[in-house]
């Protein structure tokens, strides 16, 4: 630094103006279009609103608009409702008493400062409404207005005062989408309110979102996600040191290839928490592959102090007193309702089957009256005659004995069929069930290995001749973790190989090379694997093991084999599917097949 460098005086400290300050402070409350919806819909469902319109254009960029019924502003109180910090939601003396979606006074003042706001409302009791105007931070004197009740807060040319953040926004179609994600979150987290949320560009009127008030979270869940999730979800209610777990959340074999369908909420309020989503996660790792992601919509309630929402100035963040205590809950919680539901397939995967099938379209046909229709005798009688090698017509007819299982048939029915040694054919009362018999002997096999890690260890069978694996670096890694309790057991044989002398009992005969690969792979993703992290990752390896011992397609299969394991998947946990998350079989009614063929 030359002496001319050090002469230049230090740049002065001064005091931001209140237009700059706020312009700074939306920076962080306003990022898009979504979030000033966001804030403005929380500030209706505050001021009790039983009915909310929101309405958009060009994805919130030129407008957006929100109508409630609500209780209003105070006419003395306008101007104040545009200072920031200000806020009729807390006193400010008990910052973890949060029982309000919106509590920092920070959000209309924040609109005001990078947008055209006006705000027009009527309180409660008042004899008249009023509205005030603010443009780029500047505040017009409130004036009187036409407005039976309520509160009208539109917005316009958002981001007209700092133009930069106008290049950072997506599409007008991108921005649609995520203000209309902003709403069903909230229209979820109050299932009586009404929302009606529209487009009303270039003169429209279009409906992205509505949703009538609903009876319960249920209702309102089916309005949202469909009726197909309605069919196919757990409902959750667990507690645990005053948290409480409700909600509802998809089957397994109902889940989606994004996590866009899992929405959070504590105490009401719609959240984006990586713990939370991790606990989510986590409870469904058993039952879903990787890059499968549940569909839930889970609510944890607990008293405001054991959670600070203070976090961050967009509310979105929480954290809990006790993080651990909320996994934990979360987890046990689904893997409960998982459990109970475990044999349950989901009913779209019937209906997709349905749909793979086409009939032929029924042609029309002469009605058929009751006493054309054969009786059972006269149709039994019929059936025997058309069997091939039947010679005497006059034979006493006797209908053909059922073929009996080994054990009585639970709702999987009794094996009739294998088919292309890979399906197995079953008959139920009131339809039929086609079953996948790797993937169903995939979860029997797993839940096996479980219950004997469980229980001290997985029993062992010796090689006759070891097997001897190339593993690389990992042979010392692998010889270090000790993987006797798996199953297995491992001697060194030189640089970089293993030699396996002992596999996992219950897996029958299996390639050592490929289990060994499989644990590997599994390994990688916690390079600094220890026995104790080993434990935790114990049931990924486990389902990996269990696909090297399971039924393979192909394998012909005797009946009461069939039948055995129709019965164990009956009595087995979560036997409905994979351990991958694919169904182990399909449910059809005979009712549908017979719409198929016309008989109905």
């Amino acid at each position: 630094m030359g002496a001319q460098d050090r002469n230049i005086s230090p740049p002065r400290i001064r005091q931001l103006d209140e237009a700059a300050i706020n312009r700074i402070a939306a920076g962080e409350v306003v990022e898009r279009p979504a979030s000033a919806v966001k804030e403005l819909v929380e500030n209706a469902l505050d001021a009790r609103a039983s009915r909310i319109r929101i309405e958009i254009a060009d994805g919130g960029r030129t407008l957006i608009r929100v109508t409630d019924d609500g209780h209003g502003i105070a006419a003395e109180d306008l101007p104040l409702a545009l200072s920031r910090h200000a806020t009729s939601k807390i006193d400010g003396t008990d910052l973890l008493q949060i029982h309000s979606f919106g509590f920092r006074g920070e959000a209309l003042p924040s609109l005001g400062a990078v947008g055209r706001l006006t705000i027009t409302t009527r309180a409660t009791g008042s004899d008249g409404a009023m509205s005030l105007h603010v443009s780029g931070g500047r505040i017009d004197a409130p004036r009187p207005a036409a407005l039976r009740a309520g509160t009208v807060v539109e917005l316009r040319d958002l981001f007209h005062a700092t133009p930069a953040r106008l290049k950072f926004l997506k599409s007008e179609r991108s921005e649609s989408m995520a203000v209309t994600d902003a709403v069903r979150r909230l229209a979820m987290a109050e299932p009586g309110v009404a929302f009606d949320l529209r487009d009303v560009s270039d003169g429209e009127d279009k409906v992205l979102f509505r949703a009538d008030p609903a009876a319960s979270l249920a209702d309102r869940l089916a309005t949202i996600l469909g009726r197909a999730f309605a069919e196919n979800c757990m409902t959750l209610d667990a507690e645990r040191e005053g948290h409480r777990l409700t909600g509802h959340a998809g089957l397994p074999t109902y889940s989606r290839g994004n996590a866009v369908h899992q929405y959070l909420f504590v105490n009401g309020r719609p959240v984006r928490d990586r713990m939370l989503t991790g606990a989510l996660r986590g409870a469904y790792a058993d039952v879903l592959a990787k890059d499968r992601h549940a569909v839930a919509a889970l609510f944890i309630t607990c008293p405001p102090t054991l959670v600070d929402c203070n976090v961050h100035p967009a509310k979105t963040e929480v954290r809990f007193r006790d993080a651990g205590l909320v996994r934990g809950l979360i987890v046990s919680g689904l893997k409960h309702a998982l459990a109970e539901a475990g044999h349950r397939s989901a009913t779209t995967v019937a209906t997709a089957t349905l749909g793979a099938a086409r009939a032929e379209p029924p042609r029309p046909a002469a009605p058929v009256y009751q006493m054309d229709r054969p009786s059972p005798r006269a149709r039994d009688t019929a059936y025997t005659m058309q069997m091939p090698g039947f010679a005497d017509a006059s034979a006493r007819v006797e209908p053909a004995p059922e073929p009996t299982p080994d054990a009585a048939p639970g709702y999987l029915g009794a094996a009739r069929a294998q088919l292309h040694e890979t399906y197995i054919l079953s008959q139920t009362e009131t339809g039929f069930v086609l079953v996948d018999q790797h993937a169903a002997h995939e979860r029997l096999v797993y839940e096996r290995l479980k219950a004997q890690a469980e229980a001290g260890g997985i029993a062992a069978q010796a090689l006759l001749i070891p097997e001897v694996v190339e593993v690389g670096p990992w042979a010392e890694r692998l010889l270090a973790l000790d993987l006797s309790a798996l199953g297995l057991g491992l001697d060194p044989f030189g640089p970089g190989c293993v030699a396996v002398r002992e596999t996992p009992a219950l897996l029958g005969p299996v390639s050592a090379e490929a289990l060994i690969r499989d644990i590997i792979e599994e390994l990688e993703e916690d390079e600094d694997a220890t026995p104790l992290t080993l434990r935790r990752r114990l049931d990924a390896i486990l389902s990996r093991m269990s696909c090297h011992g399971s039924i393979r397609a192909g394998r012909r299969m005797s009946a009461p084999e069939m039948n055995a394991l129709l019965r164990e998947m009956e009595a087995t946990p979560m036997s409905g599917q994979c351990n991958h998350g694919r169904p182990t079989y399909v449910s059809l009614d005979l009712k549908d097949i017979e719409r198929l063929f016309g008989r109905t």
